[in-house]
């Protein structure tokens, strides 16, 4: 079962607004804290309470710090992550939002990525919303991220450099492919930690998705505004199994036309792919413009794995251009039992539907007996169907896995 965390930034996020929400849907507060004073940082206060918005109980993730210094650099950020007493995936994926806030601000200010110096995102208040945002994630246990369309304001807002353009131009280009929708009220809605979350962690963008839902949970704005509810709301909940013993998972497949690489290359590639963590590579043949034979190469990926996918993907083949879209994918559960042939173990893959001989193995027992592949395949699938026979005990050193 996949749990997911869905915001509903209706009114906009900040980074401890989404912690706000995450606790109040049941995130652990002691684990929280402990996890952030595992950053070893002084003078810090993190204070989650009980508030108002728009007539709606809410929890306020207040976050006090002694700091005095606003303006770090993005490998300021990285080395008191890296060397912070955290969970690994709690870790992984506040790195992963510092990352990708500074590919954003190196882009629009034209330096390059440990050049780039955070502003407001640099204080230590904006590090301990994401970690703790990350550590109550962690703490649900939250498989997976997505959210609904993010409000935005309009107007101006007050920076390091002076008045900007509403939404920020850092919170604009984080967004670009997110839903957003325009609200007319002349105000920050969205920050740029805010912002940020979601676009590292957003595996899927849209309306809440088919769960069961299992807690709820609003985090309050800094604000009260007597206009509306200044709150996000998150949903947790389960994906459900489907039929036939299958469960949903959201993947990403990266893609990309290429018409000018050997088929030694594009066979290289493949294997990299597939070494590099996806879950599945292939080649389609294709007709480009001006008639021109060529092939798409594809990599099924986990969506946390898609950026260094894509990156090897680019790197390898030359491509100019990369694509990526959402899918679903309907696995089918699975376990491995192991048989003997010859004294060598073959692992076999069962599902509802078959059973079907690891190849690998085979082939590594037929090299080492000098049999046909073919025959050692047929045999291990054999002895695994004769193991399922009423009364047998199966030959000893069973396994399953």
């Amino acid at each position: 079962m996949t749990t997911i965390a869905w915001f509903h930034p209706f009114a906009g996020i900040a980074g401890d607004m989404a912690m706000g929400a995450l606790l109040d849907a049941g995130a652990d507060y002691d684990y929280v804290w402990e996890t952030i004073a595992g950053l070893h940082l002084t003078g810090v206060e993190v204070e989650a309470r009980l508030e108002y918005r728009g007539g709606l109980a809410a929890t306020l993730a207040d976050v006090q710090t002694a700091d005095q210094v606003h303006h770090r650099r993005y490998r300021d950020i990285v080395a008191i992550l890296e060397a912070a007493d955290l969970p690994p995936r709690v870790r992984h994926r506040a790195l992963l939002i510092f990352a990708r806030l500074a590919q954003v601000e190196g882009s629009l200010h034209g330096v390059p990525l440990d050049e780039v110096e955070f502003h407001e995102v640099g204080s230590l208040d904006a590090v301990v919303d994401v970690v703790g945002t990350c550590a109550a994630l962690e703490s649900l246990d939250i498989d997976e991220v997505r959210s609904g369309p993010v409000a935005l304001g309009h107007g101006t807002v007050n920076a390091a450099h002076g008045s900007l353009p509403n939404p920020a131009p850092a919170v604009a280009a984080l967004l670009v492919g997110a839903p957003v929708v325009g609200l007319d009220i002349a105000g920050e809605l969205t920050t740029p930690t805010g912002a940020a979350i979601l676009a590292a962690l957003v595996t899927q963008w849209g309306p809440m998705p088919a769960m069961t839902v299992t807690a709820t949970g609003l985090g309050a704005g800094q604000r009260n505004p007597a206009d509306r509810a200044n709150v996000t709301q998150v949903m947790i909940g389960h994906t459900a199994a489907a039929r036939g013993g299958a469960t949903v998972e959201t993947l990403t497949v990266i893609e990309a036309n290429v018409d000018d690489a050997t088929g030694e290359v594009l066979a290289d590639t493949v294997a990299r792919l597939l070494d590099a963590g996806a879950l599945d590579a292939w080649l389609t043949p294709i007709v480009m413009k001006k008639g021109r034979p060529a092939f798409t190469v594809y990599a099924l990926t986990e969506p946390e794995n898609s950026e260094s996918i894509r990156e090897l993907l680019a790197h390898h083949t030359g491509t100019l251009g990369v694509r990526s879209q959402r899918v679903e994918r309907w696995r089918t559960e699975r376990h491995t039992e192991v048989v003997q042939v010859d004294g060598l173990d073959i692992a076999i893959k069962v599902t509802n539907h078959r059973a079907k001989a690891e190849f690998d193995d085979a082939s590594r027992a037929a090299h080492a007996t000098g049999r046909p592949v073919r025959e050692v395949i047929a045999e291990a699938e054999a002895h695994w169907r004769l193991r399922q026979e009423p009364g047998s005990e199966g030959p000893s050193g069973e396994q399953r896995r």
